[in-house]
């Protein structure tokens, strides 16, 4: 077992070194890459009895579909595993003066000291739960980096107990 988490984190190790040089030529609607998303995330979602739900509305951008995908799946997977039971993921998209996807649950929130640190590496808000619900420490620092990437910035809104929304920002 440990064995697989080493190599897990190699994997994600390398390909954040290789973000920079990803070609970021594709036309994406946002729309489009959060239904695939979905239909990739529902067995997880119904694993842990939570709605997911995409709002009407769409934006395009360009960028790398690839690592849209990989952020946008990082964000409503985190949504999907620190949520409650019957509780609910939602994905809107608008446009303001930029293309925004915002991912909002209704899970158990981030105090505000730790809202900015959770894009740093290896940082875990709840470091009990970390064996409970998996993963590397890594995803929302790759969400980070991709949003760099693409001239994007990440804002995140969360009150303890009352859910989080992270919005990601695409300025031309």
């Amino acid at each position: 077992e440990q064995t697989g988490r080493l190599s897990h984190l190699a994997e994600i190790l390398l390909d954040m070194t290789g973000l920079q040089t990803v070609e970021r030529s594709d036309t994406i609607s946002l729309a489009a890459l959060t239904e695939e998303v979905f239909c990739d995330l529902d067995p997880v979602a119904d694993k842990h009895q939570i709605r997911l739900i995409q709002t009407e509305g769409d934006c395009t951008v360009t960028g790398s579909y690839i690592l849209l995908y990989r952020a946008v799946y990082n964000l409503v997977e985190n949504a999907i595993k620190y949520n409650r039971p019957s509780g609910s993921v939602t994905v809107s998209i608008h446009s303001a003066e930029s293309a925004v996807l915002e991912v909002t649950d209704t899970g158990i929130g981030i105090s505000p000291e730790n809202q900015e640190k959770i894009f740093d590496p290896f940082y875990r808000v709840d470091k009990s739960r970390s064996k409970e619900t998996g993963g590397t420490g890594l995803g929302l620092a790759i969400v980070k980096h991709i949003a760099q990437v693409h001239n994007a910035s990440l804002e995140v809104i969360s009150e303890e107990g009352q859910g989080t929304k992270i919005l990601v920002t695409f300025h031309a």
